[in-house]
């Protein structure tokens, strides 16, 4: 207990904002997974999608409450989800787009999920043992995720010309929101040097070698880098994420403090 204590009171501003930014993709994914709830093409994958927005809200829960012991000011996981602002989420921006259709929900998940294996096996060795043993129970789920969603993202590629085209139009739109995923930035270098996580631009070699069979395998096109940018994980948010926090924090702001 000493040894956690010690760490909550001398965490970095850059270790605070590299768990919340974990524990932000985990919420705000989970939240969109949600929304396919009773709506999904058929009874199995309504289960199946509910059931990986279940993992991710879990992911979130530890998490958050992990960066608010660290951040020391007494925010409970509650508080770190429904009670900042926009600005101060620190997802990537692919997590917060619409989910439009199946295919572009699959496509994501198989895109992120990706990363989320990679990123958790090496965050398993993070010198932060909370974060460490996180890892561990997030990247037994992640795995799961990964096949599911590779899975589906064959069968939907390879499938009929309209699931084909879907799929295509789905990866078209989303894969300029990967390069956010590997954009160096100051909060990765610092947590690297601490040990306590790898930078994401050390991950992008081993993505693409898990990512690009899977969409050839697909019969998919593989979109060609653009100068896009999107900066979620600096707190500058599409116009989507604005939208999707006031469904998510609205029973939290109409009834402050409320308990079930």
């Amino acid at each position: 207990m000493a040894a956690d204590m010690t760490q909550q009171n001398t965490a970095t501003a850059e270790h605070i904002e590299y768990v919340t930014r974990l524990g932000d993709n985990a919420l705000i994914l989970g939240q969109r997974l949600s929304e396919w709830c009773g709506h999904a093409p058929v009874i199995e994958e309504d289960l199946a999608l509910a059931n990986i927005a279940l993992d991710l809200v879990g992911q979130a829960r530890l998490l958050l409450t992990h960066a608010g012991k660290l951040e020391g000011s007494g925010r409970d996981e509650d508080q770190m989800a429904f009670l900042r602002v926009e600005r101060d989420y620190r997802n990537i921006t692919m997590m917060e787009v619409p989910n439009e259709d199946f295919g572009r929900s699959t496509v994501r998940n198989f895109l992120f999920s990706t990363f989320q294996v990679l990123l958790w096996e090496r965050l398993v060795q993070s010198s932060d043992r909370e974060l460490a043993a996180i890892a561990a129970k997030s990247l037994k789920e992640a795995r799961y995720h990964l096949n599911h969603s590779a899975e589906w993202v064959i069968r939907l590629g390879d499938g009929t010309a309209v699931s084909h085209d879907k799929t295509q139009a789905a990866l078209y739109y989303l894969w300029p929101y990967t390069a956010e995923l590997f954009a160096a930035n100051p909060t990765d270098e610092a947590v690297s040097a601490a040990g306590i996580g790898p930078a994401w631009s050390e991950l992008e070699a081993a993505w693409e070698a898990m990512v690009l069979p899977v969409l050839a395998e697909a019969t998919l096109v593989v979109p060609a880098r653009t100068p896009f940018k999107s900066y979620g994980k600096f707190g500058r948010h599409s116009e989507h994420m604005g939208h999707l926090l006031a469904t998510m924090q609205y029973m939290q702001r109409t009834y402050p403090g409320a308990s079930w």
